[in-house]
């Protein structure tokens, strides 16, 4: 029992190191590819944001006309 726990800790280390390895990796590859698609997503929160104040524009004016 006590070999095998002693082979647990280098199989371990070697499994976080792999991990570690792979998160880097991949993370800078995700980022690189997310920095293309920055522009289209700042576009496509602007045209919410202004869809959105259109709205709330729109309510306002109709709640306005309801007032005596």
């Amino acid at each position: 029992m006590r070999r095998a726990e002693s082979a647990i800790e280098p199989v371990l280390a070697t499994l976080k190191d792999n991990v570690l390895y792979l998160k880097h990796n991949l993370n800078t590859r995700a980022i690189a590819s997310l920095r293309g698609e920055l522009g289209h997503v700042n576009a496509d929160v602007d045209k919410l944001i202004e869809a959105m104040q259109k709205a709330i524009d729109e309510s306002n004016a109709f709640i306005a006309d309801m007032r005596p």
